[in-house]
């Protein structure tokens, strides 16, 4: 793990996240004219970063949040779209892979259903090698489709990529299913506001550390006229330190190079905080100083997400009976959002 310099090797991925000032925009023509506007950062970027992999732009960071519901569903486009042509054509000529995000991706049933938040990651000879639909959306007030699983995929150099969006990253649960399905880089693309500055800063390099794994956010700047976004996007070893961070400017970047066979090392390597390892040979100390074939409990200790898997609905029924019945609450009501009275 490097950072402070503009290169890469062949064992390291070049990895550049990007501060986008939030876009306020309404119609297509607005939307390609950014989109060509984030076509030409990446070229200028390159060229003052020769070692550049990789480059992630932050959720909301293509379409902006479009606040009026018929704008929303009416620029909603799919990953055939122009937004997309023009993504793939600067990762070819720029020979860098990038992920961008797609606010929103239209639902199969367009437009009898809501689109999904997506974000896609695009190598560098234009072929979408991974989309992902954000899994948590930040309820009450995103109306995206919800998306039911994670990805792994291979990405730059061989470096295994999983892709999470914003408020996905508050579920320690996302991370660890990224990780064990063998993400070494998790990517966490947000348009994260105040007052949660802080709360969010924090939670990356907390997640890196329990799950061994590299850690890259791109997150959101300016005012869009409702919310303010606070930046500070960064990249977090997988040790839990820091190596890079912006501030709050507009089109601030950060870069770091992210080494493959360091990684793969300490996976292998460490012992007290192998947290991968441990977690499914739960004490193995204890169990072969008892003279037992086995190297650690394997069996999910975890009454709740057994439930969850084995009775969804009942669960979400408990889980009501510890907080509320009903999505909204009274003392701050939402249009549309069922409260009790």
């Amino acid at each position: 793990m490097n950072h402070g310099d503009i290169s890469s090797s062949a064992d390291t991925v070049g990895v550049a996240v990007v501060n986008w000032k939030m876009p306020r925009l309404h119609d297509q023509a607005g939307i390609l004219q950014n989109c060509q506007k984030i076509a030409d950062y990446i070229k200028g970027l390159k060229s003052g970063l020769p070692g550049l992999d990789l480059i992630v732009f932050p959720e909301y960071s293509t379409h902006g949040i479009m606040y009026d519901f018929d704008e929303m569903m009416a620029n909603a486009t799919t990953v055939d779209g122009p937004e997309v042509a023009i993504f793939k054509k600067a990762c070819i000529e720029n020979h860098v892979w990038g992920v961008f995000s797609l606010t929103g991706e239209r639902h199969e049933e367009h437009p009898k259903k809501v689109p999904y938040n997506t974000l896609i990651l695009i190598s560098d000879t234009g072929e979408i090698v991974q989309k992902y639909r954000k899994i948590s959306p930040w309820t009450p007030i995103e109306g995206w489709y919800p998306g039911d699983r994670t990805y792994v995929s291979e990405g730059p150099k061989g470096m295994k990529v999983s892709l999470i969006i914003c408020d996905d990253g508050n579920y320690p649960e996302i991370w660890r299913d990224c990780a064990m399905r063998g993400a070494e880089l998790i990517i966490r693309s947000q348009g994260y506001m105040y007052p949660a500055e802080q709360e969010e800063v924090n939670v990356v390099p907390v997640m890196a550390w329990c799950n061994n794994v590299y850690a890259a956010v791109s997150n959101a700047t300016g005012f869009d006229g409702v919310y303010s976004y606070f930046g500070h996007s960064s990249i977090c070893g997988f040790d839990g330190h820091i190596l890079g961070m912006t501030g709050t400017e507009d089109y601030g970047y950060q870069y770091a190079q992210l080494s493959i066979s360091a990684i793969r090392d300490a996976r292998e390597n460490w012992q007290s905080q192998n947290h991968l390892y441990k977690l499914l040979h739960r004490g193995y100390t204890g169990t072969i100083n008892s003279g037992e074939d086995r190297y650690g409990a394997p069996e999910c200790p975890f009454e709740f997400y057994r439930n969850w898997v084995e009775d969804p609905a009942g669960t979400q029924k408990k889980v009501e009976g510890m907080t509320r019945p009903l999505p909204g609450v009274k003392w701050a009501p939402i249009e549309g959002i069922p409260h009790e009275e």
